[in-house]
């Protein structure tokens, strides 16, 4: 398979929040901001892209009847070091995204890429697609985000566009994820049809 097509098939195509609808709980979670959208995708994404190759170099090792214990246990290794990263490198970072960084091990997108991808396919096809999954993933995170804290704070990346008291708070809460997830898979949606 083209290199090219792997890597925009995890953006566009296959996207996996606007077309897939995967790894739901930290998109709701944590994209009460574009920062923390970003982080936590760009997270998600190095996970995806070591825990990809890691599984793609040992996948003729592994016995079938323990891959997905296996494939977990390489998915948590690349967590934990990134956990310690963050903690070290980027606290308040860290702080704001909490338990859902712990909880990328059991994120559908990263053991669902390492099964249906990194376990069939070479290692640089393998990182290729880990990219491409992660970013999109990203995009999305940070799309989201982006429209959450306009709409509900009138900031972005915590810079003011307009005054924080014409937001609208239902943005900045829990069913604000729900709203703008919606109706942004509904206008992703429109665009691909037109």
């Amino acid at each position: 398979m083209n290199q090219w097509k792997i890597f925009i098939n995890g953006i566009f195509k296959e996207n996996p929040i606007f077309t897939l609808m995967l790894g739901m709980c930290p998109t709701l979670g944590v994209t009460s901001s574009a920062e923390n959208g970003l982080g936590m995708g760009l997270a998600t994404t190095f996970v995806l892209i070591m825990s990809n190759l890691a599984i793609s170099l040992v996948k003729n090792v592994i016995p079938d009847k323990i891959r997905i214990p296996s494939y977990i246990v390489v998915i948590a290794t690349f967590v934990t070091i990134l956990e310690m990263i963050m903690q070290a490198y980027v606290p308040a970072l860290f702080n704001s995204l909490g338990l859902f960084i712990p909880l990328i091990v059991v994120n559908c997108i990263v053991l669902g890429r390492a099964e249906a991808f990194a376990s069939k396919n070479n290692p640089l096809s393998s990182i290729i697609d880990g990219a491409g999954m992660g970013l999109g993933f990203a995009m999305a995170l940070t799309m989201l985000g982006s429209i959450r804290e306009i709409l509900g704070s009138g900031k972005l990346f915590g810079f003011s566009l307009y005054p924080e008291d014409y937001g609208i708070l239902i943005f900045v809460l829990a069913p604000g994820a729900f709203i703008a997830l919606g109706y942004l898979i509904a206008f992703i949606n429109k665009l691909k049809k037109a």
